[in-house]
């Protein structure tokens, strides 16, 4: 292969930095809308749980695109694994790899690293990570909270395998997953789907190098981290030099009844404008399938601070040498040793890590930092199976992407309705209710959000979401871990918490049940799950909120009235709501001084 231009002396400039850069985004991009079109489960191709990325042949991630950061801030760690795994190494070669222990998030993530040779030499590994509709675990789910190790959650576990050589399938490792998922004519699909996104990123990076030459991707590799390098550094200069406490408490469980308290200490240099994040004072691993991996721990500590400094800083490994994660073996917040279970490494503690993280800087000072989001694992993200009558009695397994979890509020804006939950950042598309009946035989009866959820504040958490949904005709199978039923997301710098989360069940007689927050259960044809998510915590105190803004929240049914008088002390004039109401000035002063001398 003969280069397409001379080599570069020395770094890039910029217009040739920042046009390259966008060539690495667009091939990630487009591995992406791969995995979106080509994927069979709904998990996939309408929640999109997956996420690309490119990292370099010495193991630093380059590019990521809209991946999500529970996904690609680790990718390192496993490109790492394949390499001390196979000195072998070749061209043609794609690795299937969902070990926990060596650098993956969850065995639920399943994830194609191919590595890319030119001119016979191993530039890239292209990363395709994708959550599984079922991933051979003992029960019809990807998440065992409840597994006490390894070996009870029963999830097929690949230890960076070789599953492609020269470009064909190992097809003993395919057979295994046909073997023992439920649905395997499902997973194969996706299976698919993902090598063909990561072939398609190895196609055009060969085609990017031919181009620009080694040389010039070289130098481009060296002055995009240490550019990005500086940009981190210029984000935490901005901060002053501190010392944080972030703290939060996942909900009991069963055999966990006081919980799992999180505790991270946070030092900001902003001389040196360097960030060191330490959790190992936290408790042992669980015997719950709640433990992070070291991918999560670490993936959840840096996206709790990139959400709080400039959202322009590049995310990439050179962004990421100016922050130091300290973790401990056996924690289960640092990094899990086999066979502790990390079923559920990917929510739950982890948005409980992510949330105090973000929320700790809120103490910094007005300005920064974030409220807690939502983070209920709920009915909306359950996994459900069963048989499909429509296609002559076939299994189906699913998990569903519908919660909305209502996202923190900031120092600038409102939370995001769709926030889903902190790992995710936003990223996580939301099912579309009409594919997921098409492709299964379940019915949905409300998809709604709750008046006055969001934690009030001078900027408002945003609300939660309710839903309720059943089987059409057989009996179905749901699956849940839900927190947040007792220790909501809380609000910062005077901002109220966000609603708690719930679950129930309706049975044949309309009866509402509340369940316990983490089981199964068996809805028969008539019966009903119904879930509320958390609301997002809000930011300020309720009084500081523009009068009119609160006005427009009552209009749109984010607030109701009597919320807004009891919380936000604003008064109105006028008939119900739409009828000509107005704020009444002189009432809202009078309330909010009879507020503020309460000392609320």
């Amino acid at each position: 292969m003969t280069s397409a231009q001379p080599a570069l002396a020395g770094p890039l400039d910029p217009v040739q930095l920042a046009v390259i850069a966008n060539r690495f985004d667009a091939i990630v991009r487009e591995m992406t809308n791969t995995l979106l079109r080509a994927g069979r489960s709904a998990v996939l191709t309408t929640g999109r749980d997956f996420s690309c990325a490119i990292v370099t042949g010495d193991n630093r991630l380059l590019a990521s695109a809209e991946g999500l950061p529970v996904h690609i801030f680790g990718s390192h760690l496993q490109t790492q694994a394949m390499c001390d795994l196979h000195p072998d190494l070749a061209e043609g070669d794609a690795f299937l790899h969902n070990d926990p222990y060596l650098g993956n998030t969850h065995h639920a993530d399943h994830t194609i690293l191919v590595p890319v040779y030119v001119q016979g030499e191993h530039l890239f590994t292209a990363a395709a990570k994708a959550h599984q509709a079922d991933t051979g675990n003992s029960l019809p789910t990807t998440y065992m909270p409840l597994a006490r190790d390894l070996y009870e959650e029963g999830a097929l576990c690949f230890p960076c395998v070789r599953v492609q050589r020269d470009f064909r399938d190992v097809a003993d490792i395919v057979r295994m997953c046909q073997r023992r998922i439920r649905v395997p004519d499902q997973w194969y699909g996706d299976y698919l789907a993902m090598v063909g996104a990561a072939r398609i990123g190895e196609r055009r990076l060969i085609e990017l190098v031919t181009k620009y030459g080694t040389d010039t991707i070289r130098a481009f590799i060296e002055s995009w981290l240490d550019y990005s390098e500086r940009r981190m550094a210029g984000a935490l200069r901005k901060l002053p030099s501190v010392t944080l406490v972030g703290e939060g408490l996942h909900d009991p469980y069963p055999n966990l009844p006081k919980g799992i308290p999180v505790k991270v200490v946070v030092t900001v240099d902003g001389t040196q404008g360097r960030v060191d994040v330490d959790l190992r004072d936290n408790l042992d691993a669980v015997p719950a399938g709640l433990n992070l991996s070291e991918a999560c721990a670490t993936n959840s500590v840096v996206t709790g601070i990139f959400n709080v400094i400039d959202a322009d800083v590049p995310h990439n490994a050179g962004a990421f040498r100016r922050i130091t994660v300290r973790l401990r073996e056996n924690c289960v917040v640092g990094i899990a040793k086999h066979p502790a279970c990390c079923s559920v490494a990917t929510t739950n503690v982890a948005d409980r890590l992510v949330n105090a993280i973000q929320s700790a800087f809120a103490s910094v000072g007005d300005g920064i930092g974030l409220a807690e989001g939502g983070l209920a694992m709920g009915a909306g993200a359950s996994v459900v199976s069963g048989t499909d009558w429509r296609r002559d009695g076939a299994p189906y397994v699913n998990q569903l992407m519908l919660s909305n979890n209502g996202g923190p509020a900031s120092p600038a804006g409102d939370g995001w309705v769709t926030y889903t939950r902190p790992v995710a950042a936003g990223l996580l598309y939301r099912d579309s209710v009409e594919v997921d009946e098409q492709k299964y035989p379940i019915l949905f009866r409300e998809r709604s959000l709750v008046r006055d959820s969001g934690g009030a504040g001078r900027y408002r958490g945003a609300p939660a979401g309710r839903i309720t949904y059943g089987s059409r005709r057989d009996p179905m199978t749901v699956v849940y871990q839900v927190d947040g039923c007792e220790n909501a997301p809380k609000g910062v710098r005077g901002g109220l918490a966000g609603a708690t989360a719930r679950i129930a069940r309706i049975d044949l007689t309309g009866a509402e049940t509340t369940l316990p927050s983490v089981g199964s259960v068996e809805l028969r044809p008539g019966e009903w799950v119904v879930g509320v998510d958390n609301g997002g915590g809000g930011y300020g105190r309720p009084v500081e909120r523009d009068p009119e803004g609160v006005l427009a929240d009552v209009l749109e049914g984010w607030v109701s009235r009597e919320q807004a008088e009891a919380t936000y002390g604003v008064v109105f004039a006028g008939g119900p709501a739409g009828t000509g109401l107005t704020v009444d000035r002189e009432a809202t002063a009078a309330r909010r001084r009879a507020l503020a001398g309460g000392g609320r």
